[in-house]
């Protein structure tokens, strides 16, 4: 189900990646003024306390003041506070440099996953679906960096819309930016920000946080990005965790993105699980530690303090409203290797749109009318009460929707 926009051409090296250094420098030193500036206090304090400590034969009780104690540092603040936030998440598999050790050189670049990640305004919730790269959308006509603009289409692969605006453009501004256009076309959903991550990017995220937990139902092995794994409890190391997010040939795969893209949200959810567990979001320090790891090979128009801001406004999220799905579809009437969003995509679109839960609220019973009993003979047996109704699944009928408790079971 896969198909390659052709390049007939060697492409340029994107703006980004030929500004690259300069970019990464910058972003080093801003991380450093701003670890400075946050945690420079304390840090002082325990120099301080270090150099102190190695003075050998000098008892100095009661002769030195007491260190100051350093003020808290600020909680990082959210620059959309109130406002719901849709992200658009992009993988790209950009075959230059070290993504070309990992996956191999090649010309180009494309779209390998797309989310849509929306956190609504209060911050309870957070609800990522996936976009199936081989759906067939009416495609806009996108304005690139150069000044070209590319034809609309309207049945194209979404994917073919960040080909399409990286070969025409030639760089990674026009390829996300004609996507972002493509997926607010199709879904009314505002789009507010962009990260598009590469593999490298991927590994990063995963090494950051020390590998990521995961049951794995059974063995597999591809032999195209390398997995080879047995079934059980595993923690997946960067290598590991990109080579199953990847792979969708050899054994226990079937060769269909969908079934990748499962994988996928599993593999997120058990990362959101992760970095919940370890505290991450509610200490200012780690997070920006592990921020400053996971973001070196991430584009995205979010500032290092947006995402900071962000997460953190995020740290009494439950995971049980952390919620993962896949856009409903269905195999294409014109092509059954393609597929097409079915009229339950509507709704949910509708929903994300107006900031309310996904699938919709949990639908509650009513609780019929009991009539009181008639007088009876005392010693007639009493009848039980009634049982309470129970919210209903929240989930719609032929969604497979999962959240991030469900995906921290182990084997």
């Amino acid at each position: 189900m896969t198909s390659r926009h052709a390049a007939g051409r060697r492409l340029r090296a994107p703006r980004h990646a030929r500004n690259l250094a300069s970019h990464g420098a910058m972003r080093a030193v801003a991380l450093v003024v701003t670890t400075v500036v946050v945690f420079g206090a304390a840090g002082g304090v325990a120099v301080a306390a270090r150099m102190t400590g190695n003075v050998n034969g000098l008892d100095l009780d009661g002769l030195v003041d007491a260190a100051p104690t350093p003020e808290q540092a600020p909680d990082p603040a959210d620059a959309h506070a109130g406002q719901p936030v849709n992200i658009l998440v992009m993988g790209s598999d950009q075959r230059d440099g070290v993504n070309a050790e990992i996956g191999g050189d090649e010309e180009g670049m494309r779209s390998d996953t797309t989310i849509l990640l929306h956190v609504s305004a209060d911050r309870s919730r957070v609800e990522m679906v996936s976009l199936p790269r081989d759906s067939l959308v009416e495609i806009p006509s996108c304005t690139l960096t150069n000044g070209k603009t590319t034809k609309s289409q309207k049945r194209g692969m979404l994917n073919s819309a960040f080909a399409m605006g990286w070969d025409y453009g030639g760089d990674l501004e026009s390829a996300a930016a004609c996507t972002v256009n493509t997926v607010q076309a199709n879904t009314g959903v505002p789009i507010s920000n962009v990260v598009v991550v590469d593999f490298a990017g991927f590994q990063n995220m995963v090494n950051a946080i020390g590998g990521v937990p995961m049951c794995i139902a059974e063995d597999h092995y591809d032999e195209y990005t390398g997995l080879n794994i047995t079934a059980g409890q595993h923690v997946l190391d960067g290598v590991t965790a990109l080579q199953y997010a990847r792979a969708r040939h050899g054994t226990g795969f079937d060769g269909s993105d969908t079934m990748r893209a499962g994988r996928q949200q599993k593999l997120v959810a058990n990362v959101a699980n992760e970095v919940l567990s370890k505290n991450l979001l509610t200490d200012a320090g780690q997070l920006l530690q592990f921020l400053s790891a996971a973001t070196q090979s991430v584009t995205t128009n979010l500032s290092v303090g947006d995402l900071t801001g962000l997460a953190f406004s995020l740290r009494g999220v439950s995971r049980d409203n952390i919620t993962f799905m896949t856009v409903p579809w269905a195999p294409a009437s014109s092509d059954r290797n393609r597929v097409e969003w079915t009229s339950a995509a509507d709704e949910l679109w509708a929903n994300i749109a107006a900031d309310v839960p996904m699938l919709g609220a949990p639908e509650v019973p009513e609780v019929p009318d009991v009539p009181d009993a008639p007088a009876s003979d005392p010693g007639a047996p009493v009848a039980p009460p009634p049982t309470e109704p129970t919210p209903t699944d929240t989930k719609t009928p032929g969604v497979d929707a999962f959240t991030a408790a469900d995906a921290s079971v182990s084997c």
